[in-house]
């Protein structure tokens, strides 16, 4: 038997196909996936939007208040997929009908396709940088393609190798990143951060702040039902994302804001949502929460795209083994697209303005 044959039959037992799924993961377990899942680059670097836009303390404020208001809507729409057995875009069919829910389908492909290539971009850059510094061969492209090579490669796997490896991932994150704030705070103290001066230049406001991050976490309720109907039951799908959706995002960008008051704090410029700026400081440690943090997420997001269209029609034959793969050369292609990046948060606002709608219909 062919790798390939053995492979399907594997994801057809898993049931990552169309139609619903009985879940069996544990609170813990939800919570890892969701932990490591958005300990990824993106978040981080929203973080450094924050800083010196509005003052260390109102950024973190902002961070928590957007997280826990956002949160509310990420867990309610997966309980309905714990409950379901069925991924977040196959839920639409309730209410828009079989045809209608095509729209929300698409763009919600779309837009993950768009958050694919961000993310393996950033690792990218991230990579190229520290290869570039230590041998001097620079080539942003090809670590892109070579880094959503790597992620295409876990997502075929299906939820079952995602489970496996996500939680693995966020212990590596989690130390790291406790030395990076260790770091930080021991050399200067809070009370340097809180004094850096805001700079109304930029443009941001303590609500733009809170804007962001509320559409941070309505960009992840994309994905919120395709992960958590695989909890076991209610009770672990919602405590498992509320508290490693929460954790997440408020480490990743307080991360995010620290990083970049650092820089500024070491006489440096501080260049928003530029990863080499903070790895310049920070080293290989924070390189690697990058790149392992967009090979933890970038393989959900592959993952979701995939099962959206696998479930866009309840009946359908679509297989997804062929489906991931196919996705997967996309995302590998769309990955070379680096202008992308200077359209991020722009891209973020117009999913928070799409889907809230959506969510709440």
């Amino acid at each position: 038997m062919s790798l390939y044959r053995r492979l399907e039959n594997h994801l057809e037992q898993q049931a990552d196909t169309a139609g619903p799924v009985r879940g069996t993961l544990s609170m813990p377990r939800v919570g890892m996936i969701w932990l490591a899942a958005n300990l990824v680059v993106t978040t981080l670097l929203t973080g450094t939007l924050f800083v010196p836009a509005v003052t260390f303390t109102t950024a973190i404020s902002m961070i928590v208040l957007g997280t826990l208001v956002g949160v509310v809507v990420l867990i309610l729409i997966g309980n309905i997929g714990t409950r379901t057995g069925l991924p977040t875009m196959a839920l639409t069919r309730g209410s828009f009908g079989i045809y209608g829910s095509f729209l929300p389908m698409a763009a919600n492909v779309i837009i993950l396709m768009g958050w694919s290539w961000v993310q393996a971009m950033l690792a990218g850059v991230t990579v190229n940088y520290l290869v570039s510094d230590l041998v001097g061969f620079s080539s942003p492209v090809l670590f892109s393609v070579l880094c959503e090579t790597l992620v295409v490669i876990l997502a075929i796997f299906g939820h079952e190798g995602i489970a496996r490896v996500e939680p693995w991932l966020a212990v590596i994150m989690l130390v790291i990143i406790g030395w990076i704030f260790a770091t930080a705070f021991g050399e200067f103290g809070v009370d340097r951060f809180r004094s850096i001066p805001v700079d109304e230049s930029i443009g941001y406001t303590p609500t733009l702040v809170l804007d962001v991050v509320i559409a941070t976490a309505i960009s992840w309720t994309v994905l919120s039902a395709d992960i958590n109907r695989l909890a076991r039951n209610s009770r672990a799908g919602i405590a498992g994302a509320g508290i490693g959706y929460t954790l997440s995002t408020i480490i990743s960008m307080s991360l995010g804001a620290t990083a970049i008051g650092y820089v500024i704090l070491r006489g440096g410029e501080a260049v928003a949502f530029d990863p080499t700026v903070i790895v310049g400081q920070f080293g290989a440690p924070l390189a690697i929460v990058i790149f392992v943090s967009v090979m933890a997420t970038n393989s959900m997001v592959v993952y979701g795209m995939t099962t959206s269209v696998v479930n866009a029609r309840a009946g359908t034959r679509l297989r997804f083994l062929p489906t991931a793969l196919v996705i997967g050369v996309l995302s590998i292609a769309g990955s070379t697209w680096l202008s992308l990046l200077d359209q991020f948060t722009n891209f973020l606002v117009m999913i928070g303005a799409f889907f809230v709608p959506v969510f709440a219909i």
